[in-house]
């Protein structure tokens, strides 16, 4: 039953990923964890630690996308991106600008937002679309762990182990801080390249289920936005020590969105993740008890924390993040220290690898909807240039806290 319960975890965390035609890699897990439940090779019982687990995560993710839709057609994002868009620090600002977005809306919404944005940004300009294209990609790991909202592992474990935002930005404020910043400085001198396609000011068409934007941007735009976002991050901080999940707080502003706007997003609700997420976290949850998690992390001091964060990183990029981060749960219960190193690993690992991370494959099918297609290799040599670094830096940063939170 433990190999079985093993097999169904890897044979889920490879056709999440790899193109099927007869069934899409969204439904793959949920399918294999039915027919699991069904046969009784996995208990129901893990359906039900599942359950518990992921709930206030994806009901987050449901609604933050959408609500970041929402935000978007107001002419929030683009009326940023016009304030940096054609100046000296174009690369800088959208980098920012991207980190900022995903901080505060999480990395899935920056990816259906910000890619098009940034499209359309390099077109007008002159340059490459693909490396101004890869900013929301990159940014989707490197700035995911610095509050709950920011990755779904983060509200996955946040909720596990009761942990608020004050102590994640307590935890990984600074690494996710050096992160962006080397991965900042590597991407700027890859992004220096000779211009690709003559500048033009017209606006370029998206595909119909990409936002764009609906209203032009202007001041009264910015002032709207910046209501919202300051609504969102006091809830996620004061609200949350008041006892207000995050998923009530996105829920409150989409609502009021909605309502002013005359229109409700549904095809932008991320349905196809949270089943995705759902069929991994039972077969996670299934699988977890016959891996050698505990022997992980249970390894001492400095060298433990960078065995976790090292492993769970690999681990991310060969099964994907979400399942990585699942089979730790049980072991972070008794090791709950180590929940910092596995997080870094979850999130900055996906980096490296295009299937590493939902995020990364959602942006992989809208830069082929724009035009742009991204193979596996051309995804990694950049990935990889920038990513390396941005974790060693992490890491070293992350020793640095651990370090000094001892003394």
């Amino acid at each position: 039953m433990a190999a079985a319960q093993v097999a169904l975890l890897i044979a889920g965390s490879v056709v999440a990923v790899v193109p099927w035609r007869r069934m899409p890699g969204w439904a793959g897990p949920a399918v294999l964890a039915i027919i699991a439940l069904v046969a009784r090779v996995i208990p129901l019982r893990d359906a039900r630690t599942a359950t518990h687990d992921l709930t206030g995560a994806v009901l987050f993710l449901l609604l933050a996308v959408p609500l970041a839709v929402l935000l978007d057609r107001s002419g929030f994002f683009t009326a940023l991106a016009e304030k940096i868009d054609g100046g000296r620090h174009l690369v800088v600002g959208l980098w920012v600008l991207a980190a900022l977005v995903t901080i505060v809306f999480n990395l899935d919404a920056a990816v259906v937002l910000l890619t098009p944005l940034y499209v359309r940004i390099a077109q007008r300009q002159g340059q490459d679309p693909v490396v101004l294209g890869f900013i929301p990609a990159l940014q989707a790991a490197l700035a995911s762990s610095v509050l709950p909202v920011s990755n779904l592992t983060n509200l996955i474990a946040a909720d596990r182990l009761d942990l608020g935002a004050g102590s994640f930005i307590a935890h990984l404020g600074l690494p996710s801080l050096a992160s962006i910043t080397v991965g900042g400085l590597v991407f700027a001198q890859i992004a220096r390249g000779p211009r690709s396609v003559p500048p033009t000011r017209t606006r370029d068409a998206a595909p119909d289920d990409v936002p764009t934007g609906d209203v032009p941007p202007g001041d009264n735009a910015l002032v709207a936005g910046a209501i919202v976002v300051i609504w969102l991050l006091l809830g996620f901080t004061v609200g949350e020590r008041l006892g207000a999940p995050a998923w009530t707080i996105a829920a409150a502003a989409l609502v009021v969105l909605a309502v002013r706007q005359r229109v409700v997003p549904w095809r932008q609700i991320p349905v196809h993740a949270a089943v995705l997420a759902a069929g991994l976290g039972v077969l996670a949850t299934a699988a977890a008890p016959h891996l050698p998690v505990d022997r992980l992390l249970s390894i001492g001091g400095i060298p433990g924390e960078l065995a976790t964060m090292g492993v769970v990183a690999i681990g991310a990029n060969a099964i994907n993040n979400l399942p990585a981060l699942l089979v730790t749960l049980p072991g972070l219960d008794a090791h709950h220290e180590r929940v910092w190193a596995v997080l870094l690993g979850a999130n900055l690992g996906p980096t490296l690898w295009v299937t590493g991370a939902l995020s990364t494959l959602l942006w992989q099918a809208t830069m082929r909807r724009l035009g742009h297609p991204i193979s596996a290799r051309r995804y990694a040599a950049t990935a990889a240039a920038v990513g390396v670094p941005a974790l060693g830096a992490a890491a070293a940063t992350h020793v640095l806290v651990t370090v000094l939170g001892r003394i």
